[in-house]
């Protein structure tokens, strides 16, 4: 069985599943995290890998950059692959300044720029939401490993480079703490087939700062996330 974008036999994914939008990063979970790894996905090298984390089966897969790109990969996984839980890891920006580079964000909602819920939603207003028990369970593991995070409303954007000084403004004035280009989609798509989500982030740049980390820090300095959000997933 396959789908056009993966090549996974059915039995070879988990029902539980950590996505990420960067393959690499996916390859750094699954070696670092998991035991005994295999890749499972390789069509236009989105990699896939199913592997157990304390014993229980989890798959990681990477979704690609932006709304169009993780709605493709969510919709497989959900409608070809029966997973039944599944959690974002990724980066995110931010402009509020009590907020730091590599500080832990997890999205309770998601507002959005982009015409995707709109579309799947005749047109009116999409509430993206998070499901609760799994924020519940992620604050209390972080909470337990004295890790600070913080949670609230992100931004999806499908604009990555923009001059656009008063919707940074509005942001901050809303208190909208990340910004993304994935997780007010992925909540939609979760929403209409009932499956638990949460997207959680590490910081990589912060716009008023004007500071970003480095491509290597990017891809594998988010250890404390990675962890709770595979903590969460199992739980």
């Amino acid at each position: 069985m396959g789908t056009p974008h993966i090549n996974a036999k059915k039995h070879n994914i988990s029902n539980l599943v950590i996505l990420s939008g960067d393959p690499i990063r996916v390859k750094y979970i699954a070696e670092t995290f998991l035991k005994n790894a295999i890749q499972i996905n390789n069509i236009r090298n989105m990699f896939g890998y199913t592997g157990k984390y304390k014993n229980i089966l989890v798959s990681v897969m990477s979704h690609g950059m932006g709304i169009p790109s993780a709605a493709i990969y969510v919709t497989e996984l959900i409608k070809f692959y029966d997973i039944k839980k599944m959690i974002r890891v990724g980066t995110c920006g931010t402009i509020q300044k009590n907020i730091f580079l590599k500080d832990i964000i997890i999205a309770l909602g998601a507002s959005t720029d982009s015409n995707f819920n709109r579309i799947r939603f005749k047109n009116y207003d999409f509430a993206a939401i998070a499901d609760f028990h799994l924020i519940y369970k992620a604050f209390n593991i972080a909470g337990n490993r004295k890790i600070n995070i913080h949670i609230g409303n992100f931004f999806t954007t499908d604009i990555f480079y923009t001059d656009d000084k008063e919707i940074v403004n509005i942001l901050k004035k809303y208190n909208i703490l990340a910004i993304d280009m994935e997780t007010a989609g992925i909540y939609n798509i979760a929403a209409e087939y009932r499956i638990p989500v949460m997207s959680i982030c590490s910081v990589s740049d912060h716009i008023l700062l004007k500071n970003q980390l480095s491509t290597k820090e990017r891809e594998c300095s988010f250890n404390d996330m990675i962890e709770i959000a595979l903590e969460t997933i199992i739980s």
